[in-house]
């Protein structure tokens, strides 16, 4: 299964959604949004980039499911480092409960070892803000479904500092200059990484995007942005120590995302945040 779904807003296609992809296993093969486009058209998501091959667009990755990899590649292994390890997941499309022009609810299976580790809910809409800028709202539920406590890990708390990459993930293009990076207070990288900033934002040739938390959970998460290695931005579901999870527990988050055409300054970003999060 490979097939894809076309997401619009404003009557315009602004989202491609592959449920089911035929992707090699190291690769954590998992539905993704690619490609994503402003409303103009400019792309903002990058698939399988040659820097980090594993990069599916946007949608939901974390390095350690109870030593699971649902991320892809290396696994990163305390006093060892990024490490190629037989222990990748698989996140299994089961159906959608919705399914409208603009959005949908979907089940899914995570699968690592022979066995369903995790159920989600994933619930993905678009809404127009303007004439040039719309927003993606992207919610997953996580339920422990083995009847386990388990936990969330990430590099971080693996052994390597500045890593703690792992929830909602959004790569975006690779351009000949690096985004720009600001926040709700703050300018540049260093700033934005490991901060619990309202949103951040990264700024191309012709879009930004802007990530908010929409819930307090998702805010208490710090954010995960890269801009001169690569330009991706995520949330950090264990960024200093294990997130728990008992059996039968739900981990739940909400990350609203402005997609906008342009370069946006702050105040921009602001208002157009607080018209997403709101809608």
């Amino acid at each position: 299964m490979n097939a894809t779904l076309v997401l619009r807003c404003a009557g315009r296609p602004v989202a491609h959604y592959t449920a089911g992809p035929v992707l090699a296993r190291d690769h954590s093969p998992r539905p993704y949004l690619h490609p994503v486009t402003t409303l103009a058209g400019v792309p903002v998501t990058e698939l399988m980039p040659e820097d980090h091959p594993h990069h599916l667009g946007a949608g939901v990755a974390v390095p350690d499911v109870a030593g699971h990899n649902f991320w892809g590649g290396r696994t990163f292994v305390r006093d060892r480092g990024p490490t190629a390890l037989d222990n990748h997941g698989v996140q299994r499309h089961d159906g959608f409960t919705r399914l409208d022009r603009d959005g949908f609810v979907e089940e899914l299976s995570w699968t690592a070892g022979g066995r369903v580790l995790l159920r989600e809910r994933r619930t993905v809409v678009t809404a127009a803000l303007s004439d040039s800028a719309w927003a993606l709202d992207f919610t997953f539920s996580l339920t422990e479904a083995s009847g386990q406590d388990l936990s969330f890990g990430s590099p971080a708390t693996n052994g390597r500092p500045g890593a703690a990459y792992g929830g909602f993930f959004w790569r975006a293009p690779k351009e000949a200059a690096d985004p720009v990076v600001f926040s709700a207070d703050a300018d540049g990288e260093e700033a934005a990484h490991g901060s619990r900033s309202e949103w951040v934002a990264l700024s191309g040739r012709g879009w930004t995007l802007v990530f908010a938390g929409a819930t307090e959970e998702t805010r208490r998460d710090p954010w995960f942005l890269r801009a001169a290695e690569y330009p991706g931005v995520g949330s950090s579901l264990a960024p200093d120590r294990r997130l728990a999870v008992a059996a039968g527990a739900s981990v739940v988050r909400r990350v609203v995302t402005v997609v906008a055409d342009g370069r946006l300054g702050r105040a921009e970003a602001a208002a157009l945040v607080s018209k997403a999060v709101a809608a």
